[in-house]
């Protein structure tokens, strides 16, 4: 059944933008392997490579990339730096592709995976490439991922298959509403996943194979990023649906305070109640009009842009074949 969106697309034009800190011994041969994949597909595209504040060859390596490929090679530099999260945002600002991909500079992402994320823009506005099983990590970043996962698919309602995922595609109308929510950090993947599912755009989730670092160790300590994934989280929902967490935590204080109840009339022999019963009681009230007076604000402030991407099917019905 043919379908039409609200905004349809024509010629595509794709920014391909990668964060890059001290990436000397790989940024030339991934800049170049997705340069001639998009350019053997025939497509109108641009990379942005945004050098981060480098210390090594790096920066040496992108000014002879921009010789090589004067006409699709734009770099970015940060005298200092800032953090993948900055990268992005400085990347998405200066780019001029109606859609943006985002892919790591470390030869993990494959670009023969780049199209397949485009193929499904439209209907989507943002897709996803979902690690699969057979991902490789160490043990403890893959607790950490399902974690994350199970906590951002229960407070946005959504199941979420892979929110820290750095390869992604996205319409740059789409995006750039989120810009001034971007950490500076490792954490701007999970705030474009949470912002586009809770401000109505569609997302989805391509599984798609990554491999393992070619060269060089992560940038991600599992300890100070976890916590802000963690936090970036919160954060995200409390902007967009603050009842979420208000909810639950003024039941959890109410079902304390009840027990408490409980423990002191046992105690006392006597229908009484204690002082803690009382103060837990007062505590899950204000929680919930707290939380009450937050989902008020949020309701004002946060401008939901995903109605602009509605799916119509405005095919014609044939009577004939209803019979």
């Amino acid at each position: 059944m043919p379908k039409a969106t609200i905004q349809e697309s024509s010629i595509r034009e794709i920014s391909v933008v990668l964060p890059i800190f001290n990436e000397a011994s790989m940024v030339n041969e991934v800049l170049a392997n997705v340069i001639e994949e998009l350019k053997a597909e025939g497509t109108n595209f641009e990379v942005i490579a945004v050098d981060d504040g480098s210390t090594d060859g790096t920066p040496e390596q992108l000014r002879a990339l921009r010789k090589t490929y004067p006409n699709h090679v734009r770099v970015v530099r940060h005298l200092i730096n800032r953090g993948n999260g900055a990268a992005l945002r400085s990347g998405t600002r200066i780019a001029k592709g109606s859609i943006i991909v985002y892919m790591d500079a470390d030869g993990q992402h494959t670009p023969d995976d780049i199209h397949k994320l485009l193929d499904l823009i439209p209907p989507y506005d943002l897709v996803i490439g979902s690690r699969t099983k057979e991902y490789q990590s160490s043990w403890y970043r893959r607790i950490a991922n399902n974690f994350y996962n199970w906590f951002a698919s229960w407070l946005s309602q959504t199941e979420v298959k892979d929110l820290t995922s750095g390869f992604r595609a996205m319409r740059r109308e789409a995006v750039v509403h989120f810009l001034p929510l971007f950490p500076n950090g490792f954490s701007a993947p999970t705030t474009t996943t949470l912002a586009f599912l809770k401000a109505g755009y569609n997302v989805a989730f391509l599984p798609i194979h990554v491999g393992k670092r070619a060269a060089g160790k992560s940038k991600i300590n599992v300890w100070s990023d976890g916590a802000q994934f963690f936090l970036i989280i919160l954060r995200m929902i409390m902007l967009y649906d603050p009842l979420r967490i208000f909810f639950p935590a003024g039941v959890m204080l109410s079902l304390l305070g009840f027990l408490a109840g409980v423990a002191g009339i046992l105690n006392a022999h006597r229908l009484v109640l204690s002082n803690s019963a009382i103060l837990l009681f007062l505590a899950a009230i204000l929680t919930w009009l707290l939380g009450l007076i937050a989902s008020q604000v949020a309701s004002t402030l946060i401008h939901y842009h995903g109605d602009e991407t509605i799916i119509v099917d405005d095919s014609p019905y044939d009577l004939s074949s209803s019979s």
